[in-house]
């Protein structure tokens, strides 16, 4: 027994650096990969993913009924803690489950609001929320008012020229045999022709893969390097996961690989619940006096804050 518990936890010790190099090295990859895609020279042709398939249906319907739960659940926690970083957490879930179901109704046919909670929640304003809950969880409270304002005040923005964009849709081009990531570049105007919305997408997507990647590979390592609470170990690693598997389909998308779309969706869903479930596990672990000051005082609790 004991040899076996040897062997598990130098298996831990080997296998946890590596995933957070892995996971880091991805990050810096994907935000340069992702400015490019945004702002390069890229074709406006796309692989033609038809609905008719139905897992194209299935798993928006799964991904979304997932998020309602995750989010609700998130929004519960900030209810009863009034802990500011669930209340960006659980409204951006609450945003990714928004886009999925507007991504059923446009399956089925067009509505020009059915697109604009698409686009501007999904493509738009959805992981930057999402990682300011983790900015708000691991900067200290001085830091807390400026990134939230600087937020609220790119999202009112954002929220403006989304809305006159809204006017310049070319809703004859939109077919609902395809799904929409495959076509609404056709749909919605290009940015020297009025889709200045266009132009501001990666700022909010690099903001937020970057703060939500970034915190929870960080989170993981403090967690290993002081040998202590593992189960928030593995729930930092998968959200950080999750949150690049979701980033590396959109980028995908915006090249015009859009079949992998759905499945990656419903992949990051089901990671960042299984993460945060992890993440947030009560743990009654005896530790020592020096262990336990730099729990309090040094690591992301994700149960007590």
């Amino acid at each position: 027994m004991k040899s076996r518990f040897i062997d598990k936890s130098i298996l831990f010790q080997k296998l946890v650096p590596t995933l957070l190099v892995v996971c880091s090295i991805t990050l810096i990859l994907l935000i340069p990969l992702a400015i490019w895609v945004a702002y390069g020279p890229m074709s406006d042709q796309t692989d033609t993913v038809t609905i008719g398939n139905s897992n194209n249906i299935l798993l928006p319907i799964l991904s979304a009924g997932l998020m309602i739960v995750f989010a609700i659940f998130v929004l519960n926690r900030y209810i009863s803690s009034n802990k500011i970083h669930f209340f960006f957490w659980g409204t951006g879930l609450l945003m990714f489950s928004v886009v999925s179901l507007s991504e059923i109704y446009l399956s089925m046919q067009w509505n020009r609001w059915a697109f604009f909670f698409w686009y501007f929640f999904g493509a738009v304003l959805n992981a930057a929320w999402i990682g300011q809950g983790t900015i708000c969880l691991l900067l200290s409270s001085k830091w807390l008012r400026p990134t939230i304002t600087l937020l609220l005040f790119a999202s009112s923005t954002a929220l403006i020229v989304m809305l006159q964009t809204m006017s310049l849709l070319d809703v004859s081009k939109f077919d609902n045999t395809i799904i929409m990531n495959a076509q609404y570049r056709n749909i919605m105007p290009a940015p020297l022709e009025g889709g200045i919305i266009r132009l501001m997408t990666p700022f909010f997507n690099v903001y937020g893969a970057t703060s939500l990647i970034g915190g929870a590979v960080w989170s993981a390592y403090l967690f290993w390097r002081k040998s202590i609470l593992p189960n928030r170990v593995i729930g930092n690693i998968l959200i950080a996961i999750g949150a690049i598997i979701i980033s590396t389909t959109s980028i995908l998308t915006r090249i015009g690989v859009s079949k992998w779309w759905h499945l990656g969706e419903l992949l990051a869903a089901i990671l960042l619940f299984v993460g945060f479930i992890f993440a947030s596990r009560q743990t009654y672990a005896k530790v020592s006096k020096n262990t336990a000051m730099f729990t309090r005082q040094s690591v992301v609790d994700y149960t007590n804050e």
